[in-house]
């Protein structure tokens, strides 16, 4: 069936066409690894992995580039103080590249617990600092970008002057953005208010620092992005993928770096994932509206009354559709637990059916329900849309187990390799079986009585062997007055 994709640059859905007719680039804008990966993060990567996967089955050898931002993350061009990296550097007391060991290693972990692949590729951007001092050098050469004071901004009126456009991915107008930008430190560098840092100045203070032409500094966020995938994926590439929240300003500014760059438009079709908000509300540290995912997976939050399974959060996020506002709630997780429960308990009666009870005929029209299938797969990756078929199947297979519907021989066999394709391989799901946060409780509390009663023997040796090497797992145990308790990171 013909693939249609919503692409943001269009605002339209259209027939997708690779660039190459079997292979294609796909880039998504990885975490900036300061901090634990958020929810919203989750369910950003866990949308590119089931479109990852949809691709995959589709038959297509997808080339998947995501990033890991472990430099020049600033919340603006103009305080270098605010680097993300710096300030949590200096709040935890680590250097800045042990906060991005931390995080990494932790976005690894949780992404491995709800069932991501990997991509094909994750670059750094501190590995391609030398990629990032030539672009921009590029870019000053050709008369798009400017030094001043040791930085370099890209300079966006001249961008537009010579008949490109600064704000067609977020359909803004130039001389608007110009406008209603507030005055930022720094800002007397700049020509222009939107000038955007490609290279920025450190100061004496900064720790994270590399030489340049323009003397010691660091690469600009948005720069990092238009270095690696030109590399992996080439000047024209055919999908990038990211938040909606990095729409405007890094989106629109990757496609301003590689059109100054390249002459060509870098990227086909655009691809953005919507938020995450928790009952009702946008998630918050400030608001206290917010859960890590690991505390959703333990239990250990005030706002579900259980643990869920990962496989069990995998399905409620793939029941909205990637562009749709996704919210959780305590009785959405409670109403997806049993609707996975039931998908996976059709799975099993069709593993363990007696190939001998099929019929000469088929009840069950399965050409049809395949087609709805795939044509839910190949609407911009319609999920929600998808389950609901597969449910449909699942109706079928309880009614076959009770002999109130029949099924041929042919037909079985092409229906078990079909739900387990688009269960296991294209969804990601798991059995619960495979990944119980219960069981995982339950291991634990023996391994914390067990180390209780090595403390009570003084066989301090032992109990220091366990809490390290939960440690080291992502597992702290914590000691009060009301006994040991642990948590995941």
């Amino acid at each position: 069936m013909t693939l249609k994709i919503y692409n943001s640059l269009s605002g339209e859905k259209e027939v997708f066409k690779p660039i190459n007719p079997k292979t294609i680039g796909m880039y998504v804008c990885g975490p900036t690894v300061y901090s634990n990966v958020h929810l919203g993060n989750v369910r950003t990567f866990m949308s590119f992995d089931f479109i990852f996967r949809s691709l995959t089955h589709l038959g297509y050898n997808v080339r998947y580039v995501r990033n890991i931002t472990d430099a020049g993350h600033l919340t603006d061009d103009g305080d270098v103080d605010n680097d993300r990296f710096v300030k949590q550097s200096r709040l935890e007391k680590l250097e800045p590249m042990e906060i991005v060991q931390k995080y990494t290693v932790d976005f690894h972990k949780v992404l491995d617990v709800f069932n991501l692949l990997p991509p094909t590729i994750e670059p750094t951007a501190t590995g391609h600092i030398l990629e990032q001092i030539e672009l921009t050098q590029k870019l000053i050469d050709s008369g798009f970008a400017y030094e001043s004071n040791g930085s370099v901004y890209f300079d966006v009126a001249a961008y537009n002057e010579r008949g490109l456009n600064y704000g067609e991915l977020s359909r803004r107008n130039i001389e608007e953005l110009f406008a209603n930008t507030r005055d930022l430190d720094g800002q007397n560098e700049k020509k222009n208010p939107q000038d955007f840092a490609l290279w920025k100045a450190a100061s004496p203070a900064h720790i994270m620092r590399w030489n340049s032409p323009w003397g010691e500094g660091f690469p600009g966020w948005h720069l990092e992005c238009t270095a690696m995938s030109t590399k992996y994926l080439g000047e024209n590439f055919d999908i990038h993928g990211g938040g909606m929240d990095l729409k405007f300003p890094h989106h629109e500014c990757e496609i301003a770096q590689g059109k100054a760059c390249n002459g060509v438009s870098p990227v086909n079709y655009w691809l953005h994932a919507n938020m995450l908000t928790m009952n009702g509300q946008r998630m918050s540290k400030s608001t206290g509206n917010y859960i890590l995912p690991m505390e959703l997976v333990s239990g250990s939050n005030d706002f579900f009354d259980k643990a869920f399974d990962p496989s069990v959060v995998r399905f409620n996020f793939l029941q909205a559709h990637y562009r749709s506002v996704l919210d959780i709630s305590n009785e959405a997780m409670l109403a997806s637990e049993k609707g996975h429960q039931r998908l996976m308990e059709a799975v099993k009666i069709v593993s363990e059916f007696d190939e001998s009870s099929c019929k000469s005929q088929s009840t069950f029209d399965l050409k049809t329900w395949k087609d709805k299938c795939y044509e839910a797969l190949t609407d911009d990756f319609n999920s929600p849309i998808l389950i609901s078929h597969l449910f449909e199947a699942v109706n079928f297979i309880f009614k076959l187990k009770d002999g109130k519907e029949s099924l041929a021989l042919e037909d079985f066999k092409e229906l078990q390799n079909l739900l387990n394709g688009f269960v296991f391989d294209v969804l990601g799901l798991k059995t619960t079986e495979e990944s119980n946060p219960e069981k995982l409780d339950q291991a634990l509390q023996v391994l914390i009585e067990l180390r209780n009663q090595a403390r009570k023997a003084k066989n301090f040796e032992l109990s220091d062997q366990i809490r390290d090497r939960l440690l080291a797992e992502g597992i702290e145990l914590k000691d009060g007055r009301e006994g040991t308790t642990y948590s995941l990171f």
